[in-house]
């Protein structure tokens, strides 16, 4: 079980084996699924206020708004193209 904590834009994070999918916030079924989970009071918006572009579902049934793109968050949860900061002095992963 890989514990490790994936950016989703604006400093909030999520665990990544506790991530089911991820996808594009944009079709009927989505915003159906945002609509129930908003109903449900289950909906996590970590937009900031911008638009969304992920939709994360977890193993705990909640759902959680991105304003990070639906690649990016998938190479984060693969382990790629996780930079590191440039005045921290580790090296890319």
């Amino acid at each position: 079980m890989d514990g490790r904590l994936i950016n989703i834009g604006f400093g909030n994070t999520v665990i990544s084996y506790r991530v089911v999918a991820v996808v594009v916030p944009g079709s009927a079924p989505m915003k159906r699924l945002r609509e129930r989970a908003t109903q449900a009071d289950r909906l996590i918006d970590a937009t900031h206020g911008r638009k969304t572009r992920s939709i994360i579902v977890t193993d705990s049934n909640h759902i959680i708004l991105s304003a990070v793109h639906t690649e990016t968050l998938s190479q984060r949860l693969n382990g790629h193209g996780v930079a590191a900061r440039p005045d921290s002095g580790e090296k890319d992963t």
